[in-house]
């Protein structure tokens, strides 16, 4: 079979199964060789690797990640495109194909049975609309992964890397610099996919740490403090934090641990590094 990066081979193989794209899926086959080598190359993708590929399509990076890593185990959420894998696959030996979502699979177990616990590298086109949560589960389950090489679209990928003050920085620039190095691998425009998205695109590659570059007592509830921070991003710490209904932290116990970090009591989340965060957690822990 011809590669499925061709454009004219995914027509075909599209018309060929009658496949329907689902809007509720996201689904954007990417179509260009070159994007797709770069994100090989990003990924630093050897024989000795094994590949978790999330949201596989048809089948078009699953190709050349085979003929690179030692082993490919591609995430299919829609069933209709299961008979389409396991045809553009079919001479893939090394592929294992599960029709899953991601959000519902026991990461750590999978890891654990099809490679024996060693970290694995994340590969993924991602669908816009479900990015943050697919890779914050991937860092909070703590699943055993060396990297994240992943297609986001363009203003995502500029929110990973932000930092305080700037107007893309949020509760995931916080979250995946506390957990991994981020850089931008690739923009990819829209002309790169079939059907074509409405906004550029990016290639992430996310770094994971050994050991994160801020200590906290209680990672749950820092992270618990920034979302809280950024779910009302206008408002000031002290309110943002004692209105949110699940952390039961007074203004008063705010502004005191404001005042124990030398920082004003107008303050907003949106001002407040990653080690700020961290420091301001691990006071109101003490409380």
């Amino acid at each position: 079979m011809e590669k499925l990066s061709h454009p004219q081979v995914t027509i075909e193989i599209i018309k060929k199964y009658g496949f329907v794209f689902q809007k509720k899926y996201g689904q954007n086959f990417l179509i260009d060789e070159h994007v797709i080598q770069k994100i090989i190359r990003s990924a630093e993708i050897s024989e000795g690797d094994t590949v978790l590929e999330i949201g596989p399509g048809i089948g078009t990076m699953t190709q050349y990640l085979a003929e690179s890593a030692g082993k490919v185990i591609a995430v299919e959420i829609d069933r209709k495109l299961i008979p389409i894998l396991e045809d553009t696959l079919a001479e893939y030996e090394n592929v294992t194909i599960i029709n899953e979502d991601i959000l519902k699979l026991d990461l750590e177990q999978l890891v654990k049975e099809e490679n024996q616990g060693r970290p694995v590298k994340v590969v993924a086109n991602l669908p816009y609309y479900i990015t943050t949560p697919i890779i914050m589960s991937l860092f909070e389950h703590h699943v055993p992964l060396d990297s994240l090489t992943v297609m986001v679209q363009r203003e995502v990928a500029d929110r990973m890397q932000a930092g305080p003050g700037s107007k893309d920085y949020g509760a995931l620039s916080l979250a995946v610099q506390y957990y991994a190095k981020p850089y931008i691998a690739a923009n990819v425009p829209p002309n790169c996919f079939i059907p074509r998205p409405g906004v550029g695109s990016a290639v992430v590659r996310l770094v994971r740490y050994d050991e994160s570059p801020v200590a906290v007592k209680d990672e749950k509830l820092m992270f618990r403090l920034i979302r809280a921070s950024f779910n009302q991003r206008r408002k000031t710490l002290q309110n943002s934090i004692a209105n949110a209904g699940n952390l039961n932290i007074s203004k008063q116990q705010v502004l005191d641990a404001l005042e124990k970090m030398h920082l004003s009591p107008n303050v907003r989340g949106e001002s407040l590094s990653l080690a700020e965060f961290a420091m301001l957690s691990d006071i109101l822990s003490e409380n």
